[in-house]
């Protein structure tokens, strides 16, 4: 009979691979690209046999078999259907890739752990779109966007954040100003200012992030075309060392390198992907597109707790602003739970909590300085 903790561990590994079972095969509906289609089809084959593994050993310990889909599982199937693969599978390679070795320390789980490899290394080279894998730390850092934090390529997250932010501040603006006792005319003004001014705060320092990243970018692909003008052998024996670095033998790497020397444009390229780490197709996105994005995200989060005052006013209004802002931020962490490792009502319950203390701390700012003034 296995131990609690061993049975509280399988029950994990099943919600895990059901959800990854029930996504890839949401993933191979979506698809229209028929090579990634059968791609997604047998990544969920082989969930859905892990998964079998783990409601055995439950089955054989005369314990209950979950079969429904979980929050995090229909949410993310959702996104799926509304956005499209291309928008979600950047969470899912990194949930992927967080979860690779979660196998590896127990021999009997050995082939599942290789499975478990293989897929994160499918999943990244999918959402890079087919491009191959880098090969050291560093490069992998730059390569994918997903290890790179809110600030990244992923939009799921930054999507979620952005608008988290936009909720939370205007929430606590619009319970400040509450607690100082103002009436509910220039609450609602001050909620609509709250939107306004912090929709274009947070447009603007996306512009000019994007902006100074595309700026920065350019100088140093200029810097390196200059030396690539008049330092060639300086420069060829950094490719030479680059490729040595990913593995080729000295007079292979010697080789490469000579050969890309040949072409002034290729050579650029190549020192500007491999030396730099940027993409000269991209650098950064377009500062325009992501200070639009930032300001719609954050509205759509803040104009929650706005809402009750345009139709409530007095103590009515403030409670329905509380139960909207709750809802919404329930709502956030459970999106959060996509990308977090937790679940779905805990990330959901630590949301609420921290956002009412929050909203909790400017009430009461707000209560103690309209006394004082007043």
């Amino acid at each position: 009979m296995a131990s609690r903790q061993e049975l509280k561990r399988y029950r994990a590994n099943l919600a895990d691979e059901l959800h990854g079972a029930a996504i890839y095969e949401t993933l191979a509906r979506v698809e229209a690209d028929p090579e990634r289609k059968r791609t997604f089809g047998e990544l969920a084959a082989s969930e859905r046999e892990h998964a079998k593994i783990w409601a055995d050993k439950l089955k054989a310990n005369k314990q209950h078999v979950p079969t429904r889909p979980g929050v995090k599982t229909v949410l993310m199937k959702g996104l799926l259907h509304v956005f499209g693969p291309r928008f979600v599978l950047p969470s899912i390679a990194a949930a992927e890739f967080a979860d690779r070795n979660k196998y590896a320390h127990s021999p009997d789980t050995a082939k599942m752990s290789e499975d478990e490899r293989h897929h994160a290394s499918v999943v990244q080279r999918l959402a890079n779109d087919g491009k191959p894998e880098a090969t050291k730390g560093a490069e992998i850092a730059k390569a994918e966007s997903w290890h790179k934090g809110v600030s990244s390529g992923n939009d799921l997250r930054a999507a979620v954040l952005g608008a988290n932010d936009g909720l939370v501040s205007n929430f606590c603006l619009i319970m400040g100003v509450a607690g100082a006792g103002t009436q509910n005319k220039a609450i609602l003004l001050t909620a609509l200012a709250g939107i306004v001014a912090g929709a274009c705060s947070m447009a603007l320092g996306e512009w000019l992030s994007v902006t100074n990243a595309r700026e920065l970018a350019r100088t140093q692909i200029a810097k390196e075309a200059d030396e690539l003008e008049h330092t060639p052998e300086a420069e060829e024996h950094e490719l030479r060392l680059i490729y040595r670095a990913k593995g080729l033998d000295n007079n292979e790497a010697t080789r490469v390198a000579a050969q890309i020397m040949k072409d002034k444009g290729k050579a650029l390229d190549a020192l500007t992907r491999e030396e730099l780490g940027l993409d000269p197709a991209e650098l950064g996105g377009n500062p325009w597109s992501a200070a639009a994005v930032s300001f719609c995200l954050f509205a759509v989060g803040a104009i929650f707790p706005a809402m009750p005052f345009l139709w409530s006013a007095g103590e009515l209004a403030i409670v329905q602003c509380i139960a909207f802002s709750v809802l919404a931020l329930a709502g956030i962490g459970m999106f959060t739970s996509l990308f977090n490792g937790r679940s779905a009502v805990f990330s959901a319950g630590r949301q609420i909590v921290i956002g009412l203390v929050a909203a909790a701390f400017t009430f009461g700012i707000g209560h103690l300085l309209g006394v004082s003034v007043s």
